[in-house]
């Protein structure tokens, strides 16, 4: 099992009109995170995309296209590209290009997004949320499989027989879907022949076993084996040496993030004893002792056989020094426990 880090590069807003200070430190900060990662033999590392004040990373394209030259191994993905209110050739040219300074590391995580801003931002309905996902969709497919190539679309401008360049450094760019759990995703991921990746970012992590076996079942039909399969998951972790002073470290920070988001959403101020439940071992937060976040990963890897986890490492606004820390652990404690595991299992 593959396994890695995601972050959303999460910061607290400028305090000062039109100056980017704290922007300026969090992307520093990142780089060292990606950089560390690289070392200690992770697999791969996932940047997200938004388009707020908390967030550092509207384009990353251009942050992987750095980390490919500070980097060795490691794979280097968004997570996601909101391909809703992008381009899809600049999309595919943009990765090709990171593709060729990473050596064929890179992938694409292509979504539809947590949050809305980026569609009024570059001029897109929200009434057109689905079908403008799946037009773009389809064209980034058809680019990566075709260097010339004739398409139509009703949300953007029709290709008659052009080429796109650069072509990547790999034979195609690997692209995965990422989802938040509905049906109708799994069904697009495993009829487009996808790899997939789940978010479980709260409840049970078993309730999203019937959605996993969709995706297996679908992919069958159209002709797969389960075998060939490619699809992970991806949890909020916080990995600490005592359990304890794990969970005291992180609670407020993380609970400053979910009740930023849930003031925006409806949802009701997260309590400190709903963050611990959270934590439970049946439960999806995994923060706590390098153990405790051990046994969850592989219980996970139990429910649904999953071939890559993705750890969301730098939540909120938690110190650099501790998240450093904590990813430091998941590279040198939890990462040899887990391969070992999964492999002895194959």
């Amino acid at each position: 099992m593959e396994l890695g880090l995601i972050t959303f590069a999460d910061m607290e807003p400028e305090t000062l009109p039109g100056r980017a200070i704290n922007a300026h430190q969090r992307i520093k900060d990142l780089m060292e995170e990606i950089q560390l990662a690289d070392q200690l033999g992770l697999d791969v590392f996932g940047v997200g995309e938004h388009h707020r004040p908390d967030y550092a990373v509207s384009s990353p394209a251009v942050i992987l296209a750095a980390a490919a030259m500070v980097t060795k191994k490691i794979k280097l993905s968004s997570a996601v590209t909101v391909l809703s209110s992008d381009d899809p050739v600049r999309v595919f040219q943009q990765f090709s290009t990171i593709d060729h300074l990473s050596d064929g590391r890179t992938e694409i995580m292509a979504g539809r997004g947590s949050f809305i801003e980026s569609f009024p931002l570059f001029g897109y309905d929200l009434k057109d949320y689905d079908e403008l996902f799946t037009e773009k969709l389809d064209l980034l497919l058809t680019l990566n499989k075709s260097e010339k190539l004739s398409w139509k679309g009703k949300h953007r401008a029709s290709l008659d027989n052009r080429g796109v360049y650069p072509r990547p450094y790999q034979q195609n760019i690997p692209v995965w879907l990422a989802a938040g759990g509905t049906p109708a995703s799994a069904i697009r991921a495993a009829t487009l022949g996808l790899p997939l990746m789940l978010a479980i970012i709260g409840g049970m992590p078993q309730q999203f076993a019937p959605f996993i076996n969709l995706y297996k079942e679908t992919a069958k039909k159209t002709g797969k084996e389960i075998s060939e399969l490619k699809f992970g998951v991806n949890n909020h972790v916080y990995v600490g040496e005592e359990s304890q002073k794990a969970s005291d470290e992180f609670y407020p920070y993380y609970a400053s993030m979910m009740n930023r988001v849930g003031r925006d959403r409806g949802w009701p101020p997260l309590t400190r004893q709903q963050f611990e439940n959270s934590r439970l071992p049946q439960n999806a937060l995994m923060v706590g002792s390098v153990q405790q976040v051990i046994d969850k990963i592989l219980y996970e890897h139990e429910l649904f056989g999953n071939t890559r986890f993705m750890a969301q490492a730098s939540i909120g606004n938690v110190p650099h020094k501790l998240t450093m820390k904590s990813i430091e652990l998941f590279g040198t404690k939890v990462a040899p426990v887990i391969r070992n595991e999964t492999e002895s299992k194959v």
